[in-house]
């Protein structure tokens, strides 16, 4: 195991003191007669960036969706900053997802803004104290912190597939959230490209000191971001520990990822 992940500091003073930011004990879901997730139990460690691996219907968009509350387990505690979520009212609900940051697959910009309005959006919602001089001095930090300054009027559709994700990575991140949800961060692009976006999260994640939790395919993004990795079977954790410990697994469905 990689003991780094459980010493490192979590920086923001926001998070509730000594605590990890995400935990989840037992948690259960069903939908109809299909079981999901059966009895799971994950910790995140401060500052750590977690790597969850499954086969499709394993449970692994369904446990980030129970972190935000899109999801709400049938048995089972998901403590976000030692609070339990389904035990939040929407005001309180709403201050804990404002501290957490999701970059879905396709990055979901809106098409109809620039790159510099995708990215104003949230900050106006968000921070509406903010005068246009400091949301744009923000705008510009985060876009260079992405290697996309130049990208500041430029349409959505004018971008490739790697921009965009590096245009929806600098937007979620632009309102600092301490925890970030990666679904599939590097599906739909080439292997160079993939190699720059999972580099990135990891700068990002030493930068901001983010919790990151990064669902993925494929196993070069997993080799570059994972601190440590879960791999889901039938609803619950198969087997747990870091790349190259699970890629010499005695166990050979554990080791089937690897190859």
């Amino acid at each position: 195991m990689n003991n780094e992940t459980s010493t490192r500091e979590y920086a923001s003073v926001n998070v509730t003191s000594g605590g990890p930011p995400v935990e989840m004990k037992g948690v259960q879901k069903a939908f109809n007669d299909r079981v999901i997730l059966k009895d799971l139990n994950i910790t995140i460690h401060n500052g750590e960036n977690l790597v969850v691996l499954g086969k499709s219907g394993a449970g692994k968009s369904v446990l980030i969706k129970c972190i935000v509350g899109l999801v709400t387990p049938d048995a089972g505690e998901v403590l976000v900053f030692g609070k339990n979520i389904a035990d939040l009212k929407n005001k309180e609900l709403n201050e804990v997802r404002l501290k957490i940051g999701f970059l879905f697959q396709n990055a979901a910009l809106y098409d109809s803004m620039t790159v510099g309005e995708n990215l104003r959006f949230p900050l106006k919602h968000h921070f509406k104290h903010l005068t246009e001089k400091e949301i744009k001095s923000r705008i510009y930090d985060e876009l260079d912190s992405v290697g996309l300054t130049e990208s500041f009027d430029k349409m959505p559709s004018e971008l490739s597939g790697g921009m965009t994700k590096r245009i929806g990575l600098a937007r979620t991140l632009i309102l600092k959230p301490e925890i970030m949800l990666y679904d599939e961060p590097t599906t739909g692009l080439d292997t160079a490209t993939a190699k720059e976006i999972s580099e990135l999260i990891v700068s990002k994640q030493k930068t901001n000191k983010t919790s990151s939790i990064i669902i993925t395919h494929d196993m070069a993004c997993a080799k570059i971001t994972a601190d440590r990795i879960v791999i889901l079977k039938d609803g619950v954790i198969e087997s747990e520990g870091t790349y190259d410990e699970l890629a010499a697994s005695d166990n050979e469905w554990v080791r089937m990822f690897f190859n």
